[in-house]
């Protein structure tokens, strides 16, 4: 009987999403090697347009009790997962794209006379920020969650990995290495550190939980690496 590919998914998956890698025969092992802390905050109502670069950011605003206050405002969003949250809420999304540097271009390009905030994470990139900077565009940045490493030890070594930000990639490290590990990323930015350490990675071609296990399956089934 052929042992089975062994994956480590570094989020808990939906159980559907999970399912997609028990049908592959993949033995499967996840937990969460994050954990995100939302944060109270009072909103300011001088702004016109409202930016969010994650999930955690929106989830983060809608725990906040007056949130009604911001249905008003145009969004701009990094991330179709993103953007879906918030239209599913009743927010208006105007602009949005799969890379903060590309939402960076578009908002110091077409709306560089507008004013922002910028909903952030205790451990987000420079990108946005910088380029605002830069661009001399009138923001305000309010940080509203805070991602916190959760370490896991993993004591069966896997074939392959699923890493989904770059905070996820840093808290395996601290209590596990890679090696000929391959490792599957949501995109370029989780890659990136991923990249300086291993050559076995590769990167989601839609920035998506879905497409990241899309790869891993493809993977294992192009190169036929099931052992006997």
């Amino acid at each position: 009987m052929n042992d089975q590919i062994r994956i480590v998914s570094t989020k808990k998956l939906l159980p559907q999403q999970r399912q997609f890698l028990l049908n592959a025969n993949f033995a499967v092992v996840e937990a969460d090697f994050i954990t995100i802390k939302h944060k109270e905050l009072s909103f300011i109502d001088n702004c016109q347009n409202l930016i969010f670069s994650s999930q955690n950011a929106v989830e983060s605003i809608l725990n906040n009790t007056n949130v009604d206050q911001l249905l008003s405002k145009k969004c701009f969003a990094v991330g179709q997962k993103t953007k879906a949250a918030l239209e599913q809420h009743g927010f208006v999304v105007i602009e949005s794209a799969d890379y903060a540097s590309e939402l960076a271009s578009i908002i110091c390009n077409q709306y560089n006379k507008e004013s922002f905030v910028f909903f952030s994470g205790k451990l987000r990139r420079e990108i946005l920020p910088e380029a605002l900077t830069l661009a001399k565009i009138n923001f305000e940045e309010l940080e509203v969650y805070e991602t916190i490493l959760s370490p896991q030890t993993i004591t069966a070594k896997p074939d392959g990995i699923l890493f989904f930000s770059p905070s996820a990639f840093e808290s395996y490290l601290k209590v596990n290495s890679i090696t000929d590990e391959v490792c599957f990323c949501i995109g370029k930015t989780t890659a990136e550190p991923v990249e300086k350490i291993t050559t076995h990675c590769i990167i989601a071609k839609q920035p998506s939980i879905e497409n990241v296990i899309i790869q891993c399956i493809n993977y294992y089934g192009k190169s036929n690496r099931y052992r006997e």
